[in-house]
């Protein structure tokens, strides 16, 4: 071993900071969970419901369609948080399937009787656009604090990282806005809502290599180290 090596190994000795080992996926969520539906419960608070939320609550499809979606962004961000864990289970990008189909499949039988009812020519086009600003006012908290806990880990695939962290945002504050303002389901409240929740989870993903930058992240944790 060269004078130069033994060097080296010194100095990488003298300069090694002890590392805190990231909670698991599920416990990360958790936090985020908490974070995220206590600035929900603010925004409620501070825009009452424009329809009887009670009612609402009393019909089976709209309590499914809000517990799917809660679960979709509870489990797409526990997906994302496994993603920035080096040779963690990439299995855990499947999770948010199934509670997004049962989303989809609990707002089809609203449409399908609209389109009886109207048809395709009839078929009412008006709708609020004000549910697309309130479901990026809903999930900006979420989504801030989604990427400031994402790069405290490894993102190595950031497009998608962003897009699942996208996801579990843009689907909690669709929950925020049903519950302020649950009117049925429509084609158009289908064409708005849920097109908002994958375009905003889209955008995410197209950003990801932005907000998720492996080496600004990588200087980020020396620093702090520091």
């Amino acid at each position: 071993m060269t004078r130069d090596t033994e060097q080296l190994i010194r100095q990488l000795a003298n300069s090694a900071h002890p590392v805190r080992r990231l909670a698991q996926p599920y416990v990360r969520a958790a936090i985020w969970l908490a974070i995220s539906v206590s600035y929900l419960a603010v925004i409620v608070a501070a825009i009452p419901a424009r329809h009887d939320l009670s009612s609402k609550l009393s019909e089976p499809l709209f309590v499914i369609e809000q517990t799917a979606a809660l679960a979709t962004g509870i489990a797409a961000a526990i997906a994302a948080f496994a993603t920035v864990i080096p040779a963690h289970n990439r299995k855990w990008i499947l999770l948010p399937l199934l509670p997004l189909a049962i989303w989809l499949g609990s707002l089809g039988p609203g449409c399908l009787q609209e389109l009886n009812h109207f048809g395709w020519q009839a078929l009412p086009l008006d709708h609020s656009l004000w549910c697309v600003p309130i479901i990026v006012l809903v999930g900006a908290v979420p989504a801030v604090a989604m990427v400031v806990m994402l790069r405290r880990g490894a993102p190595l695939t950031p497009q998608l990282t962003a897009a699942l962290g996208g996801l579990a945002a843009a689907g909690l504050g669709n929950v925020g806005v049903r519950i302020i303002h649950p009117e049925d389901v429509t084609v158009m409240l289908l064409f708005w809502h849920i097109g908002a929740v994958m375009a905003l989870s889209a955008f995410a993903g197209s950003m990801g290599h932005h907000f998720l930058n492996w080496g600004s992240t990588v200087r980020a944790s020396e620093n702090t180290a520091r």
